[in-house]
């Protein structure tokens, strides 16, 4: 029997690990399972097309909110032209309401719920059998026009699942993602991890062995999937400290973690390591003492802040801050106290999310008592709640558009940090940012890079009235620290004024090179004249002229 586990990621740098762990676990059918790896921006019909030319028996969908209506289109094509082949379902987002799905895709033969390893394995072998799947837990199926549903059994032992990756080379230019626990101590209603109560582990003896596979490797990337990595201190800090004293140079691991939970010992590893180690995502998601209540979550934020800024004062650990828009209690001004409040912690990137209401969480079951509406469809975002317009969540969609392009982008970062010297709220910078843009037609302008930054010049100079000589030469160094001048600024500062100069800089540069002419150096360089160091005044204020 041909078996095809099928992932839909939502990007080529993004992986499965569901597929490959059940490919790994299932020691004695690998030699019949395959993994197709596709991504959702690729056509239906080219996915289609693949999967029928592999001629599978059996089909495995791995289902997310970002894949699963793709997949819905695909389980319906691919029953037409492959009639004989079982489909089934498994992952987070039909783990809940399974029969739904089953009665609203009658071409399913079954789903598979929760922790699918196991499950997976029995399945294979009743195929290989007699195909009863009565005494399988874990399992939604249907059978002579019935609809069976099976109770899900005790958690599995993460020391029993095999190390998910067999040929690391094809891994050059994607994340791996790996997890060394499973389950979450905390109760976040908005969360799925918080329905699996039992949090268990995996052997640190093992852990480090199959770090050790990645940094023979050196694969760029290694994501823990564990949801909240540091819930048990000795664990994560036994891993940091391995991390930590078998740098290969190259690696980067990341980790979701709770900030506030992390105490000195921990601090002291975070010092010794490399810049660009490890990175943390750390879930704030809101400041309101009341939202976070009803969220489920208890979060010490004055500690979560003291720890958060001594981590940006190490230099050496890129911090990326979560937020939570359309959490019950929290109104437009409130988000916006919210948003100031992590601006001012100055993350390398700040992510501005909104709530999603997901099958089997517990904010779900409690959306009407919040009045939360979210869409019908996947990924279930919300559209507003008893504190929060439609109009308001629409704001907040530009806040985050502009956050995304002028912050996380990190193309801009000397002249936004000279600027919020100025701002009173990142927030309200942000905002009249996403109105500007909507004023000049953006949308009609195009998206070049240099557009961008344009728009940006304008929108500082006219808008907020700052001086355009100095927005000029910071926008001028950000531009060129991080693109190839094809096309030069409008507001590139004086650059007619100082030909001299350039002749004079690049004469200078071809003394001693025999094969490098003059011009062959002018017609492959640029030289930029500022008029003060950029650096020099955002740091200090004062300006050193004709830099």
């Amino acid at each position: 029997m041909k078996t095809l586990l099928v992932a839909l990621n939502s990007k080529y740098i993004h992986s499965n690990l569901a597929v490959y762990s059940l490919k790994a676990y299932a020691k004695a059918f690998r030699d019949e399972i395959e993994i197709a790896e596709y991504t959702i921006n690729n056509y239906i019909e080219d996915i289609l097309k693949d999967i029928y030319l592999r001629k599978p028996d059996f089909i495995g969908f791995s289902c997310y909110i970002w894949n699963v209506e793709m997949i819905h289109t695909l389980c319906i094509e691919l029953a037409k032209v492959l009639p004989n082949t079982d489909i089934w379902l498994g992952g987070p987002e039909v783990s809940y309401e399974s029969v739904t799905y089953l009665k609203t895709l009658p071409m399913i033969k079954g789903i598979m719920k929760g922790e699918g390893e196991r499950t997976f394995v029995r399945l294979l072998e009743a195929y290989h059998t007699d195909k009863n799947l009565k005494n399988i837990p874990a399992l939604v199926y249907r059978e002579n026009e019935q609809i069976f549903e099976q109770p899900v059994e005790d958690f599995m032992n993460m020391d029993e699942i095999p190390f998910p990756y067999e040929d690391l080379s094809q891994w050059e230019n994607k994340i791996i993602y790996y997890e060394s626990s499973r389950g979450c101590p905390f109760r976040c209603s908005y969360c799925l991890s918080s329905v699996d109560k039992r949090l268990r582990f995996r052997s640190l003896d093992l852990v480090y062995r199959e770090l050790e596979i990645f940094n023979q490797a050196k694969v760029a990337q290694v994501k823990f999937v564990d949801r909240t990595f540091n819930c048990r201190k000795s664990h994560a800090l036994a891993i940091w400290k391995y991390i930590a004293a078998h740098d290969n140079g190259v690696t980067n691991f990341h980790f979701e973690i709770s900030a506030d939970l992390l105490d000195d010992e921990c601090l002291e590893v975070f010092k010794t390591m490399r810049p660009g180690l490890i990175q943390l995502e750390i879930g704030v998601q809101s400041i309101q003492k009341e939202t976070l209540k009803a969220s489920g979550r208890k979060t010490n934020l004055e500690e979560l802040a003291k720890k958060v800024s001594m981590i940006h004062e190490m230099r050496n650990i890129h911090q990326h801050l979560d937020l939570i828009a359309g959490l019950p209690y929290e109104d437009y001004e409130q988000f916006k106290q919210s948003f100031d409040w992590v601006y001012d912690k100055k993350p390398d990137q700040l992510q501005l999310g909104f709530l999603k209401l997901l099958k089997g969480t517990l904010m779900k079951e409690k959306s009407k008592e919040y009045g939360i509406v979210c869409q019908s469809i996947p990924p279930y975002e919300v559209l507003f709640t008893n504190w929060l317009s439609y109009d308001e969540v629409l704001r907040l969609k530009g806040v985050e558009e502009m956050t995304e392009l002028y912050y996380n982008s990190n193309q801009y970062q000397w002249t936004l940090e000279h600027v919020m010297k100025k701002e009173k709220s990142a927030f309200k910078f942000f905002e009249d940012l996403s109105i500007y843009y909507k004023e000049v037609g953006y949308e009609e302008k195009g998206s070049s890079r240099l557009m961008k930054y344009e728009l940006f010049y304008n929108f500082l100079t006219n808008s907020r009235k700052y001086d355009k000589t100095e927005v000029a030469n910071l926008l001028t160094y950000d531009y060129c620290l991080r693109e190839k001048i094809k096309k030069k600024p409008s507001f590139l500062p004086n650059d007619n004024l100082y030909r001299k100069e350039k002749s004079d800089f690049f004469a200078e540069q071809v003394k001693g090179l025999e094969d490098v002419s003059y011009r062959q150096l002018v017609n492959h360089s640029e030289a930029i004249v500022f008029e003060f160091d950029p650096v020099e005044f955002v740091t200090t204020g004062k300006k050193k002229n004709n830099y």
